[in-house]
């Protein structure tokens, strides 16, 4: 049955991964559909309607830009297995305030603060920056070039309450 569990997981990230057509921001739209994926492999993670916060800092013309292709990725709505993420913008000053359920933040934003603010309101973050996680600000870094590619961090996960299924957790790299 495991086994099962894994060929699943590793079919439905592949699928991900692949399934987007090109698009001039096809990385952003590609990291939004593996992180999307990925939070349908939550334990008690959310389903319906899910408010995610595109954590962007103004001043930074990469952080805007990765901003609106993912604002551009969601759209009126993104649906990804059992979730639908509803996106919302929200600069980087502004996290402590939002009512966002997940965060997917934008390179270039001051990690620390924004990992501290999510952190306290037990918030999953995402970035397609792999320093995110890797610093412990975010949960979970996705990238999709050259690979696909997820890293969670297991301490930052766990101060938010997240667990993620055996099956997904067989395919992810942990830190």
């Amino acid at each position: 049955m495991f086994t099962r569990y894994a060929k699943s997981a590793s079919a439905v990230l592949c699928a991900a991964a692949l399934a987007i057509p090109a698009m001039a921001h096809a990385d952003a739209a590609k990291n939004l559909q593996v992180a999307g994926r990925a939070l349908t492999f939550l334990e008690g993670g959310p389903s319906g309607a899910t408010r995610m916060g595109v954590v962007f800092d103004p001043s930074k013309p990469a952080s805007v830009a990765e901003k609106n292709a993912v604002m551009a990725a969601i759209g009126s709505g993104y649906n990804a297995g059992a979730i639908k993420l509803m996106g919302t913008a929200v600069e980087a000053g502004a996290v402590g305030g939002s009512n966002a359920q997940v965060f997917f933040v934008t390179s270039g934003v001051n990690y620390a603060a924004v990992g501290a603010a999510a952190r306290s309101k037990k918030i999953i973050t995402i970035s397609s920056d792999a320093a995110c996680a890797n610093s412990g600000a975010c949960v979970m870094a996705v990238a999709t070039q050259p690979k696909v590619e997820i890293i969670v961090n297991r301490a930052t996960a766990s101060a938010v309450g997240a667990a993620f299924k055996a099956a997904f957790r067989m395919m992810i790299k942990e830190v």
